[in-house]
């Protein structure tokens, strides 16, 4: 739609698309988060089906800097894909993310990855693939993702160890996995 009013009324416009955010901050229902406090809270790990669909892994922090990008010298009218490059399945993602909270909270209930990790039937419709290519990104505009899978997620997981009181007010209120944007009186801590 928004390329019909740039084609028919030259309304500058510039496009983008982008793969699974994760970071500090994003609400308590996504996979990193989800996982992250399940472990704190000595609960399984829900993996649908096998955990073999794949996703492409953008730190929030290098979306925020493409998007600039793509506003300061992106081209009108065309489209640029901002995608991590960290295409992992989600069963490496919650393994990856069972370390990283073992490494930093030692004494979580779950001595092996195996017994943390429970499969539930899969969602209807889970898209098997996402992922994203965001040569053009790197091409045209020079951009290229400064986050490690690694690296972002051991940032992350500790995000979530020390800001309990971001959370917990979440998690103890009838929040049903709405969006809410910011929760007034909830700081970075």
């Amino acid at each position: 739609l928004v390329l019909a009013w740039y084609h028919t009324y030259g309304l500058p416009v510039v496009i983008s698309n982008c793969s699974n955010n994760y970071g500090p901050f994003q609400f308590p229902e996504k996979l990193i988060p989800l996982m992250s406090l399940n472990l704190l809270h000595g609960k399984n790990l829900p993996v649908y089906g096998e955990g073999l669909n794949t996703r492409d892994w953008l730190h929030v922090e290098d979306h925020a800097e493409a998007l600039v990008k793509i506003l300061t010298e992106g081209r009108v009218g065309e489209k640029y894909n901002v995608g991590g490059c960290n295409e992992l399945t989600n069963i490496d993602v919650v393994k990856k993310i069972f370390d990283t909270v073992h490494e930093i909270v030692p004494d979580i209930s779950f001595e092996s990855f195996d017994d943390a990790v429970t499969y539930v039937k899969d969602r209807p419709g889970h898209d098997w693939r996402y992922a994203i290519d965001p040569t053009k990104m790197q091409t045209e505009l020079g951009w290229t993702p400064k986050y490690d899978f690694e690296t972002g997620l051991r940032q992350t997981v500790e995000w979530y160890v020390n800001n309990s009181a971001w959370w917990e007010p979440i998690l103890k209120t009838k929040y049903a996995g709405e969006r809410l944007g910011s929760t007034k009186g909830q700081t970075d801590a």
